[in-house]
């Protein structure tokens, strides 16, 4: 896992082809609003978080994100631990993104 702050999240992103951008938040978070082509997968549902996280391609890149940055980097460690090759964890989460936006 490596910690990144928006630019750089904004910056690898557009130019990695190989992109997945998770949301690990609640549904009732993900109604407030979300970063666009995000796939939303809750990590408080730990038994349906894992079944979900095994149906992801490895080889692709993550960049997670949750409110606040704590709940990504965990998902981010489980995500290493389950043999995900690069996983990006958004610093100060979505509550303090500056971004585009959907809802």
């Amino acid at each position: 896992m490596k910690e990144i702050n928006q630019e750089e999240w904004r910056e690898k992103i557009a130019s990695d082809d190989n992109a997945v951008i998770l949301d690990v938040r609640t549904q009732q978070e993900v109604e407030e609003g979300y970063i666009p082509n995000a796939k939303n997968i809750d990590i408080y549902k730990a038994h349906e978080f894992l079944e979900e996280l095994d149906k992801l391609d490895k080889s692709k890149n993550y960049y997670v994100y949750c409110r606040s940055g704590a709940r990504s980097a965990q998902a981010c460690k489980v995500m290493d631990q389950k043999g995900f090759h690069e996983t990006y964890n958004l610093l100060g989460g979505f509550s303090q993104w500056e971004g585009e936006k959907a809802e």
